[in-house]
């Protein structure tokens, strides 16, 4: 049966650790496996904009031995004249894996039920994986270890990264604190999945309206934008929504004094966090963002090794 990562726990415990571990080898060695040498070829699609998946896909994929065929939807077929799983069915006979970059989480389901080489999800509307395979091996290689360390999220927690960072950290061991105003507050059941996992492992699950709340004894303070692509018409309103959810320095005082700041970017200054701390000493964001890399690149090769 050929293994996909759509979402954060297609990986127990077990493997999302040994895929941190592969990433802190490969990120010690960078150009010491190469599972697609020949080169094979792995196909990295494009519905949204991107920078930091764009870049680290293809520099990834071309350290592993391979040729990163880059796919913008718009120049392509996919959802338009050709179904998803046909698109599917032509590319498994051809390249290695499949990433998609994409909108909808069920698009991604169809891909890898109709795939036999590994489909991974690089970013949907409902899940954000990658990004926290990237962020969890900046925690580990911060504090030495994931588990016992709790985790606080501030802002809008409706969306990809509010479901990624509750059920991917429960998996790593860590209690996650949510502050979010009514509304954007996580969906019921994806809390509901990582208070399951949490429970498994001591850890625990809180869902606040109160930022300071949140960040109490907090490790890693952590935010995303208040304003996510498609989103532009709503910026006004957003922005009176979460006013009181910028990560500050008087937020980041009520962390524990080791607290590191982390952000998937991009970032926008004076709204979600200010300047002081995405740009001062407990912020590790460009550590983050090169983490892509390593994390992508132990992922892959994980999967080529179960498939």
């Amino acid at each position: 049966m050929t293994r996909h990562f759509l979402k954060d726990d297609d990986l127990s415990p077990k493997e999302q650790a040994e895929v941190l571990q592969l990433a802190l080898d490969l990120k010690a060695n960078r150009f010491s496996e190469k599972p697609f040498a020949g080169p094979q070829t792995v196909a990295v699609i494009f519905d949204k904009t991107s920078t930091r998946t764009r870049v680290s896909f293809a520099v990834g994929i071309a350290d592993l031995g391979g040729v990163p065929l880059i796919i913008d939807s718009g120049s392509s077929q996919l959802g338009k004249k050709e179904s998803v799983a046909d698109t599917a069915r032509v590319l498994e006979r051809q390249v290695a894996q499949i990433v998609w970059r994409t909108y909808a989480q069920a698009g991604l389901e169809e891909m890898a039920a109709n795939s036999k080489v590994p489909v991974i999800n690089s970013l949907s509307d409902d899940w954000h994986p990658c990004q926290l395979l990237a962020d969890l091996l900046t925690i580990r290689e911060e504090f030495g270890r994931t588990e016992g360390l709790k985790l606080a999220y501030i802002g809008d927690a409706a969306n990809n990264m509010g479901n990624s960072y509750l059920v991917a950290c429960a998996l790593a061991g860590m209690s996650v604190s949510v502050a979010a105003p009514k509304g954007f507050q996580p969906a019921a059941d994806v809390v509901a999945r990582a208070q399951q996992i949490a429970k498994q492992v001591g850890q625990q699950i809180a869902i606040y309206e109160d930022p300071a709340l949140a960040v109490a004894d907090a490790d890693v303070v952590t935010t995303d934008t208040w304003v996510s692509m498609g989103m532009e018409a709503e910026k006004e309103q957003r922005v009176k929504t979460f006013a009181g959810y910028t990560v500050d320095a008087k937020l980041m005082a009520m962390a524990k004094p080791s607290a590191i700041f982390l952000h998937c970017l991009p970032a926008y200054r004076g709204y979600e966090v200010s300047a002081e701390v995405l740009d001062g000493p407990q912020s590790r964001i460009w550590d983050e963002a090169e983490n892509r890399l390593h994390a992508q690149k132990a992922l892959m090769l994980w999967l080529s090794r179960q498939n």
